[in-house]
């Protein structure tokens, strides 16, 4: 019966696919990296860029990726739109929203003085060979930030468009007399959007494995020796984040942090496989439901941090800013750190959790503050793919947590709810498999 139980449990399965391809990655990587496609296919879909690599590793986790990517627009107004309208109180709604804003400020400042203080002590850039930089291909990325705009972004960026119309949707029906219809249809059609989820997260293995494998297999191991160092204090420091800050923000309310990331441990394995907190992001928000955050808080918080509330991705921009200052010997006035600091609050908020995507506003970030060489990101094109597992997984778990102090904050938390989650997390991951298997919504 427990082998049984074992061999169905997503977990084993996402955790067998991550040593595959790790393997795979490593000792073939011909394999991982054999074509598929002549060439990597790009399009645009539900307001999503969806991308299919030409390699089998790639095609197998794009695939996954771009699969997921379909769900998370119509999942993001569906919760918000309903989160909004079951509040009932436009003043609470204001009210949640206004400290969920605060919070994410907060905090996500606090992430990048962190990372800025620890950069300074460990100095991880001092001494790093510069001879890359004259070799490396960054012309896209600085393309991409030479063009940079907030009005630019706001156009291109479907999820803030999503989410500004769902607000101003879940607002206008609260005005709605007869808006029950309405509700009862969008809650219709939220359950089939989840119960779809549902079926594709069983190919999570399968998208976990190529991510891996393509990794591990293009990059190699070895050529990163030069710059573990940076990795090294990138994870200690996002490790230190959540272990201290996130703990202490979840000790307000006497929660426990580990045993809430022992509770999303499935999701946190899929993050990890796939670089992209997008894989999770769903599933997370139906955990917090089932361990006592009410479906408001949840439909209003977590849609609204993945775009404002990325505590990974801004902690890794100042550690690397200051990694490529270190580099190029460039010592930076408290003024010129402190618009830093002012910078990548703005930009880092454009990194909605998907791969390479912090990269880009990196680039941004080097072109406005005309300090440090745009051409020096060369030295951190092969390692940065590797430190998006650690800002995806702090980005999850931080919007965890956000939810978990809001939803206590006003009141809206069942405690009972969430002892019981927390000492049967196999039952609950069994409720959401059996919820697969179900064909009635």
């Amino acid at each position: 019966m427990k082998i049984r139980k074992l061999l169905t449990n997503l977990t084993f399965w996402v955790l067998i696919a991550i040593t595959a391809g790790i393997l795979i990655g490593h000792f073939a990587p011909d394999l991982a990296l054999h074509p598929v496609l002549n060439n990597s296919f790009k399009t645009r879909f539900l307001g999503q860029e969806l991308t299919i690599g030409k390699t089998l590793s790639e095609f197998l986790g794009g695939s996954f990726i771009s699969i997921v990517k379909l769900f998370i627009n119509p999942i993001i107004f569906l919760t918000i739109t309903l989160g909004i309208v079951s509040m009932g109180d436009l003043k609470k709604v204001g009210r949640v929203g206004a400290k969920a804003l605060l919070y994410f400020e907060v905090v996500t400042t606090l992430a990048l003085i962190i990372g800025i203080i620890v950069a300074y002590i460990i100095q991880p850039g001092n001494g790093v060979d510069t001879s890359a930089v004259k070799n490396g291909d960054i012309s896209g990325y600085v393309q991409s930030s030479e063009s940079f705009s907030i009005w630019k972004f706001l156009k291109e960026n479907s999820t803030l468009q999503v989410l500004l119309i769902a607000l101003v949707l879940g607002i206008a029906l609260n005005f709605y007399t007869n808006r029950e219809p309405v509700i009862a249809f969008l809650q219709k059609i939220s359950k089939y959007v989840f119960k779809g989820l549902h079926k594709v997260m069983l190919l999570a293995p399968i998208g976990a494995f190529g991510g891996m494998a393509y990794t591990i297999s293009r990059y190699g191991i070895d050529t990163l020796l030069p710059l573990v160092k940076l990795m090294g204090t990138v994870y200690c420091t996002m490790a230190v984040f959540i272990f201290v800050v996130l703990f202490l923000v979840l000790r307000m309310y006497k929660i426990r942090l580990i045993k809430f990331l022992k509770y999303i441990r499935e999701e946190l394995l899929i993050v990890l496989g796939t670089s992209s907190s997008e894989a999770a992001l769903p599933s997370l928000m139906e955990k917090l439901e089932r361990m006592g955050c009410s479906k408001s808080v949840v439909g209003l918080v977590v849609p609204t941090g993945y775009s404002f509330n990325l505590d990974g991705t801004t902690i890794y921009l100042s550690m690397a800013v200051i990694f490529l200052a270190q580099v190029f010997n460039i010592d930076l006035s408290f003024a010129q750190i402190a618009s830093i600091v002012g910078i990548l609050m703005l930009t880092s908020k454009g990194a909605a959790g998907v791969t390479g995507s912090g990269f880009v506003v990196l680039a941004s970030t080097l072109t406005t503050i005309k300090v440090i060489p745009v051409e020096g990101l060369t030295l951190l094109l092969g390692v940065d793919r590797f430190m998006s597992e650690a800002r995806a997984i702090t980005n999850f778990i931080g919007n965890g947590v956000a939810t978990i102090w809001i939803a206590n904050n006003e009141k809206e938390f069942d405690r009972k709810k969430m002892d019981y989650a927390f000492e049967n997390v196999a039952v609950t991951e069994d409720i959401i498999s059996d919820n697969i298997k179900d064909n009635t919504p």
